[in-house]
């Protein structure tokens, strides 16, 4: 083992300064406060105060792969859920699922294990994210305890195949340029399997241990309900002419109950009878379809359709809002028609929400009751006027999102595209995902300002400040003198003992240093622990990058995890009090797989 390179501008006094901000930046991180992308940016300056990084080293975190990765998942992520994907997939997980958490469970973690091994486990666990959401709160069940065993999941998929971690893409480059034949693809996936069925039987027994927390919500689910009640018409030259109702309703079964059809005000009884222009639809939708509907081909809101240039402000279509009928209001009573909202107020209503009713009537004839909350389109200078009346208890905005559906083949293949250039290793991973992100706004997938919305901020923050403690780990030779004093302290150990070692030692620095800059840095050390052993290498370069990717000891270890932190409202101490257990599991599977598969040892203790 070569001495450390005295060239290293490093002194004690830097490694000293360097151990209490890491020492500090741990505390500050387990105990939430304050918070993770402020402590985040404590460690940045402290870093180029005490002159450990320079200026451009400290901001690099801002441009590294990481960050750049995470900013354009969350944004092609976004464009998998307006193109009504994501909602697919939930659809098929809620139905497989049930309502119960365990049996969620079972499905989620397998699901999201296997498609992690064949993608990016960061824009797996950003699509979920949505999904996981909306499935708690349908089902009433707490999210904190079904996002993190899903992060999990997709950590752990990665173990199933060689080129869905960096980390076994370049433990497989290290025995190459040692001389080996490298790993194959699927060389992996029986310890992968194994570590996957572990997980999901240790979080299915262990999931007391989850905290009972509800998801957080944003000021625009304030007033969002489920089902509203509208009116569909059917425009001329639409492709639904000529069709029948049964075509329509299997089309829109997941997104529209449809309650009656009209035609000429008249009611078309015959099931059988195929769709006109100028049919009225009777359904009732959600709010993320009300206000999609201008994008499905030759449908659009009846009241829009007849007084949408009425409604329209100058600067574009006219603006959704729901009120509500206040107590002693003058409209209790009267029907919608009768009000006549467009020369009264200068509004039309799209929707109307009433609780615990069944809705049959168009809503023209809808007589309003104290507590109705309508959906209105006009222009935004009409409504400062219409907050003021005394008829509406309340204005909020219509919180919905627009949904693009027609654009889901183009997402779809996008993404395709991104995992199967990222899989191939040939281009820089950041840009295949930025050039993924881009082609999502440039195709019309996901809206730019919507793009920018769906990033987290925080969590972009916090990988930006975090990469720099793997810098200053190397700079300062901190990093080095771990690895020497691991081989110094390993001489006479058995191999099971060793290859535990090379787990335990990359388990531990992976919640600093990335799974990639650890196998770099460990992986090294483990070839020349074989060396001198006369053994293989490949058990124990695997066991390094098992134990870089599977360990579960903080959130930062494992940038899905820091995704579901904020919507779960996980702690810190969470994700030791469930990971430490586990990772312990995870690392004695590991190692024994390695020793049976590739040393010859027995496959079941006491062989």
């Amino acid at each position: 083992m070569h001495p450390i390179d005295p060239t290293v501008t490093t002194i004690p006094l830097q490694q000293a300064l360097f151990l209490l901000i890491l020492g500090s930046a741990i505390v500050l991180f387990v105990r939430g406060r304050p918070r993770i992308d402020v402590t985040a940016m404590l460690v940045l300056l402290s870093l180029v105060v005490t002159g450990i990084l320079e200026t451009d080293e400290a901001l690099a975190g801002f441009t590294s792969e990481p960050a750049i990765i995470v900013a354009s998942v969350f944004v092609m992520a976004a464009a998998l859920a307006t193109t009504g994907v994501t909602e697919r997939i939930g659809q098929w997980i809620s139905r497989a699922s049930g309502s119960s958490e365990w049996r969620a469970l079972l499905v989620i973690m397998p699901a999201v294990a296997v498609l992690a091994a064949f993608s990016h486990h960061l824009m797996i666990t950003a699509m979920m994210v949505p999904i996981i959401m909306r499935f708690a709160n349908e089902h009433r069940l707490p999210a904190s305890r079904l996002l993190m065993p899903m992060s999990l999941a997709a950590s752990l998929g990665t173990t199933l195949t060689v080129f869905s971690a960096p980390a076994f893409l370049l433990a497989s480059d290290l025995l190459q340029r040692q001389g080996g034949a490298g790993l194959g693809i699927f060389e992996i996936t029986p310890i992968g399997a194994s570590l996957v069925a572990i997980g999901v039987l240790y979080v299915s027994l262990m999931r007391w241990i989850i905290p009972r927390r509800h998801g957080t919500t944003t000021d625009q689910d304030y007033l969002r309900l489920e089902r509203y009640y509208t009116e569909l018409v059917v425009e001329a030259e639409s492709p639904w002419i000529g069709k029948s109702l049964a075509e329509f309703k299997a089309k829109y079964r997941e997104r529209l109950q449809l309650v009656d059809r009209l035609r000429d005000g008249e009611r078309v009884s015959e099931e059988g009878s195929p769709l006109q222009a100028g049919d009225v639809l009777l359904v009732a939708a959600s709010p993320d379809e009300i206000s999609s509907i201008k994008e499905e081909p030759g449908l659009e809101l009846n009241a829009i359709a007849k007084y949408g240039d009425s409604t329209k402000s100058s600067g574009g279509d006219g603006a959704l809002v729901q009120v509500v009928v206040g107590p002693h209001s003058e409209f209790a009573g009267r029907s919608i028609g009768n009000i006549d909202f467009l020369r009264t107020l200068g509004v039309v209503v799209v929707g109307l929400w009433r609780k615990d009713s069944y809705l049959v009537d168009e809503l023209s004839e809808v007589k309003l009751n104290v507590g109705d909350l309508l959906v209105l389109s006009g222009k935004a200078e009409r409504y400062a006027e219409l907050a003021q009346h005394r008829g509406f208890l309340m204005m909020v905005p219509f919180s919905a999102r627009e949904s693009w559906r027609h654009r889901a083949p183009w997402a779809l293949g996008i993404m395709v595209t991104v995992i199967a250039l990222a899989a191939t290793n040939r281009f820089p991973t950041e840009m295949v995902f930025l050039a993924g992100a881009v082609a999502m706004v440039m195709s019309g997938c996901v809206k730019i300002e919507h793009a920018y919305q769906a990033i987290d901020v925080r969590i972009f923050v916090m990988i930006a400040g975090v990469i720099p403690l793997g810098t200053a780990m190397e700079k300062t030779g901190i990093a080095r003198v771990i690895a020497e004093q691991l081989l110094m302290a390993s001489a006479g150990w058995s191999e099971l003992a060793l290859l535990a070692l090379m787990f335990a030692a990359a388990s531990l620095l992976t919640q600093v240093l990335s799974d990639s800059a650890t196998i770099v840095l460990i992986g090294p050390i483990a070839i020349a622990v074989a060396t001198a052993l006369g053994l293989p290498p490949v058990p124990f370069v695997v066991c390094t990058a098992l134990g870089a990717v599977a360990s579960f000891l903080t959130p930062i270890g494992h940038h899905g995890n820091l995704l579901v932190l904020g919507p779960g409202r996980y702690t810190f101490g969470d994700f030791l009090r469930m990971g430490l257990p586990l990772t312990v599991v995870l690392g004695g599977v590991s190692c024994w797989l390695a020793q049976a598969i590739w040393l010859g040892g027995p496959w079941w203790p006491g062989m």
